[in-house]
């Protein structure tokens, strides 16, 4: 790959995710790669993140290190130091309509402060997708940007179909729409998107009788705006997702390069050395507990279930004591994560009876290393929220799942996951604890369980040798940092 510049001389990539954490994770993950590969980063969190990171990894955790660096924009919202996720629809609103200015104010002033010898002049912006204002701010600045969409290809399709939606009439739903099984309505016209869908499988914000609702004009907006990028970068692997991937080539402009990099998390090991400053540079928003490895230790291979429900997902109490007893009953081992904002409005409340009756083969954390944790031998199925973040982590641990998605494209990525790629169950919307203790049952010990297993790792492997030196992954990467990223990349693309 040739010398590393000095840092002055470096290409300079500005970062910025959307301001959640199934969104900073990736980008980060990128970010560390692309400084790797010889460009000064400065990663953009919001100031309410900036702070919560601080909170969660120390005080030093953002200083970054030389050619890295970390920045922050306000978020437009009220001031708040709450440690818990952000309701999504006023996030996006307020990034949409306040950010820009600010933004764009930041690239400013990093060129300002350039100087030879030490911080470059920013040469190209990586944005996430939903912060697609990205766009309008490098365009100003007139260098190239690539989104990264961090969420499945088969997602992006699925809003993209929004537009289908309006035009066939189907949103806004009618009030009956919502309850008499109408979204259980297969779909089967939709390019690129599988025969197995129905209408409930599509990202969910198209779910409501007003026509006006704001997220499910805020995804159409985004999607479309990636035709004004230089460059589309996607987590995921043409194998996985070829349909899809296809469909998003035949929608996008010729001049819109698609670059799939994943699996990520295989190929920032690859290229991110282990152990050293750069690895450490972390993403979690809540203070990780690691204690649970040394309980995870003690047990028998493939003996656990792992229930996670991510960053954002929120449910009722009585939610919660389903899937308690249904974990309880169903007699296995389990590592179940319950974030401190996990009950929506309330404190989470377990009965004293559970607690009793999972005594020493239940062990509760409120955050963990997700990623290390689906890599441990001891864990057999991962009960998950269906984020794409958790699903890729999981083929990557070759770890089936038990699938109970919130929403947006968790629905999507569900359904994938159950019918097209053959290593995951669904738990019905409706929890009942004896459903969830039937599907651990056999997800853990049956015929199909073990079918599951079988074919996650048949996706591991597959993610293995796509990232290893020489796979595709990294040729897509290099064309995507020779083509967009590095000064006069895409002029000499289009000349």
């Amino acid at each position: 790959m040739g010398s590393v510049p000095a840092d002055g001389d470096k290409p300079h990539a500005v970062c910025l995710p959307f301001p959640a954490q199934g969104h900073v994770t990736p980008m980060l993950k990128l970010a560390k790669i692309l400084h790797r590969r010889g460009f000064h980063i400065t990663f953009v969190n919001t100031e309410f993140n900036h702070r919560r990171l601080l909170r969660s990894r120390g005080a030093a955790a953002l200083d970054g290190l030389p050619g890295f660096r970390f920045a922050a924009i306000p978020d437009g919202l009220p001031p708040s130091d709450a440690d818990a996720t952000q309701d999504v629809p006023p996030l996006c609103r307020s990034t949409r309509e306040t950010c820009l200015p600010h933004f764009a104010r930041l690239l400013a002033d990093l060129n300002a402060n350039a100087s030879p010898g030490a911080a470059p002049r920013v040469t190209c912006v990586v944005g996430d997708d939903v912060m697609s204002f990205a766009l309008d701010a490098a365009r100003e600045l007139g260098v190239p940007c690539a989104l990264f969409w961090t969420a499945s290809a088969c997602g992006y399709m699925g809003y993209r179909h929004y537009r289908t939606f309006l035009d066939k009439g189907i949103f806004p739903l009618k009030d009956e729409q919502l309850t008499n099984g109408f979204l259980d309505t297969t779909v089967d016209w939709a390019p690129g998107m599988s025969k197995h869908l129905r209408l409930k499988d599509f990202p969910s914000f198209f779910r409501s009788t007003d026509p006006d609702e704001f997220m499910f004009h805020f995804a159409l907006h985004v999607t479309e705006r990636m035709a004004e990028a230089d460059a589309l970068i996607l987590n995921t692997f043409d194998e996985l997702e070829q349909e899809a991937l296809d469909a998003v080539r035949a929608i996008l402009p010729p001049a819109v390069t698609i670059h799939t990099i994943g699996p990520l998390a295989f190929l920032a090991e690859q290229v991110v050395p282990e152990g050293g400053p750069l690895d450490a540079l972390g993403s979690n928003l809540w203070k990780e507990d690691s204690s649970c490895f040394g309980w995870l230790d003690g047990k028998a291979p493939r003996s656990v279930v792992f229930v996670n429900f991510g960053s954002v997902t929120v449910m009722t109490n009585e939610e919660l004591v389903e899937f308690a007893w249904g974990l309880a009953n169903s007699g296995h081992d389990f590592l179940w994560i319950i974030r401190p904002d996990l009950i929506n409005g309330d404190s989470a409340v377990l009965p004293p009876e559970f607690l009793e009756a999972v005594q020493g083969r239940g062990l509760l954390a409120s955050w963990c290393p997700q990623e290390a944790v689906l890599r441990h031998e001891a864990v057999g199925v991962f009960l998950t929220h269906s984020g794409w973040n958790s699903t890729m982590e999981s083929l990557c641990g070759g770890v089936p799942m038990l699938c109970w998605p919130f929403f947006a494209e968790q629905q999507t990525n569900r359904r994938y996951s159950c019918t097209e790629w053959g290593v995951a169950m669904e738990i019905d919307d409706d929890v009942r604890r004896d459903a969830v203790e039937s599907k651990i049952r056999e997800a853990m010990g049956g015929d199909r369980g073990r079918e599951m297993r079988r074919r996650a790792e048949e996706w591991k492997d597959v993610g293995l040798r796509l990232t290893r030196p020489g796979g595709r992954a990294h040729a897509n990467l290099d064309a995507l940092i020779a083509d967009v990223l590095l000064p006069g990349g895409k002029a000499r693309k289009l000349s």
